[in-house]
This record gives C-alpha cells, structure tokens and sequence, in this order.
C-alpha cells in the first residue's frame, strides 16, 4: 500500500511539474531578451537624440516580433553608455567621441572602460553656439567672465563644449561661469537673461534650439567655431570634421561654420546575436519611416554604418552588413 501511494505522490509531482514548466514557457517574453523589453537610452527632451529614439523604438515596437521598446529621457551621451554597460538601458544613443573615450577607459572614463559594442554609425551631430545679443559676445574671446551652459553634466555636449572652450584659451572652469543645464533648462535661462551663452551638439534642427531663435529672432546670434579645428583635431584626432549649419535650418542670414562628430548606436555585448542584427535591420529597412520622425533619421546609410571603430560591431550587427 505504500509503495502504491509513494507511485501516486510521484506521478502527481511530476504532473505539477510539467504543467509549471509549460506554464512558464507560455508566458509572453519568457524567451526573450529581458523578457521582451527594451529601454532605449536618448538625451534631452528638445534634442534630436530623443525624437529619433522615440521613433527608433516604435519601429522596433512594430517589427521586431515580440518586442517592445520604450525611449527614455537622460542627460545624453556618458550616462548613456554607462547605463547600458551596467544593463539599467538596452540600446542608448551617444557622441562618438564619448563613446570612443568609454570604451578605452579614457578623459571622463578615466581607469573605467565601459564594455559597450555598436549597431551602427548614424548622422553627424553639429555644434552649435548661441549667444545673446544683449550680452555683449560678437566673437569667442567675448565668452570670458559670460555665463554659458554646455550641456548637462557628463553628456557628450558638456565634454565637447569643455574642449571647444580649451581650444579657444579658455579654461571651461574658471575662465567663464559654467552652467551645465540641460538643453530646455539653458533655453529657459537664454530667454530670461540668466544665462548668455549656450553649446549644444545635436543634430539639425534641434528642436530646443529651433524654438529659441524663433521665439526671438533678433536676440540671439549662431557664432561661427571651424577656427578650433586644427585645436582639437591636434589633440583629440579626426574624431572631429568641420561641417556648416545651412542658413535655412534655422533662418540665419548666411551658413555657420561649425565642428561636426559622428553618432553610434550602442548595445551591451551581452545581447543576443539574432536580436541585434533584427535591430540593425530595422534602421535599414524602415529609414523612410525614421525621416520622417526627423531629418536626420534619413542621413545615413549602410555604406558607412558599420565605421564605428574603435567600438567593435555587434556579431549579430556585422552579419546583417555582410549579408549584402
């Protein structure tokens, strides 16, 4: 009799057992990286990081099956990467120069690599410097003792603005008083007269910067930068380029001569193979759909995609290149 009740338990464990296994296979996203959601890491809310990565991820939403991926606001560029090289993010957008930095442990990552690998080489960022008027600044020399924000502290802007500064003959932290705002922030303070200069690298337009010198066309001037170049270029390498905002992106009277650096899409090594060349995949095959989010969703291609050295691709981002 026991030996027969010992058989029941038995076979009624292993029922139980099959059906919690069944159960759990069932479950939506059981099988799939992070259960099936993905966080996508942008920038300020006014900038164009934050735009194409809302439409980044619903494209994602729509065509990668099972999936569904969210944008999130952040301060940009450095606490991007290293909220994915902790897992807090999925797929962040970023500066390549901040992401070259990251990824050797260098400048702001001093001692700390960040283990990041990329999807893809996106547009150009361009960086923009806007005065106002009323301060007095008609040339870079005329920033010293101004109050200027360059971007939210450990974003791409902020670093950049700080090596801009340097190349110019100003030490970013005692040479002017340095604000690190946000971008809606710095327009706010723009418009109030709290702050009289901004840097910003974005893509063109930037909304928060589209707003501000529409809002008051005459208060505002776009100083020209491609004299730094050679500075920078000099100490940091052909990470930079020279590039000029066309007078009609934001109504100037004439082209601004400005410094440009690429943009990388970057995920966690850690990620599956398929579902990063899916990802990949996606920027291709739906780019129409992403220009129209923004402009610069339709400014690249998969000619030059996969130059995103010194961060290596994904496996599952260089199968999709290879396969033609």
């Amino acid at each position: 009799m026991k030996i027969r009740n010992f058989a029941v338990l038995l076979l009624a464990a292993v029922v139980l057992a099959t059906a919690g296994c069944a159960s759990a296979s069932a479950r939506p996203g059981a099988d799939l990286y992070h259960g099936g959601r993905l966080f996508i890491a942008t920038g300020n809310t006014t900038g164009v990081f934050y735009s194409l990565g809302g439409g980044y991820a619903d494209l994602i939403t729509k065509h990668v099956a099972g999936y569904e991926a969210r944008a999130e606001a952040t301060g940009a560029s450095g606490e991007n990467i290293q909220r994915v090289a902790t897992g807090d993010m999925d797929v962040a957008l970023t500066l390549a120069d901040t992401a070259a930095d990251a990824y050797a442990g260098k400048n702001a990552f001093d001692g700390k690599p960040q283990k990041v690998v990329a999807l893809a080489r996106i547009y150009k960022s361009y960086v923009h410097l806007v005065v106002r008027k009323g301060a007095g600044i008609t040339k870079f020399s005329d920033l010293r003792g101004k109050r200027v924000s360059t971007g939210s502290a450990g974003s791409g802007a902020d670093i950049l603005a700080g090596r801009i500064l340097a190349a110019g003959g100003l030490n970013p932290d005692a040479d002017v008083q340095r604000q690190r705002l946000s971008l809606p922030e710095t327009t706010k303070g723009m418009l109030a007269g709290t702050t009289d200069a901004l840097f910003f690298t974005g893509g063109l337009p930037t909304p928060g910067i589209a707003d501000l010198l529409s809002t008051q066309p005459n208060a505002f001037t776009v100083l020209p930068l491609n004299a730094l170049l050679p500075a920078l270029t000099g100490k940091y390498g052909a990470v930079y380029s020279g590039a000029k905002i066309p007078k009609a992106t934001y109504n100037t009277p004439g082209d601004i001569d400005t410094i440009a650096v690429g943009n990388f899409i970057v995920v966690s090594p850690d990620m599956p193979e398929q579902l990063a060349h899916d990802l990949t995949k996606v920027l291709f095959d739906y780019q129409q759909e992403l220009g129209r989010v923004h402009p610069e969703g339709g400014n690249f291609d998969k000619g030059t995609a996969p130059q995103t050295d010194p961060i290596p691709l994904h496996p599952g981002a260089a199968r999709y290149y290879s396969s033609g």
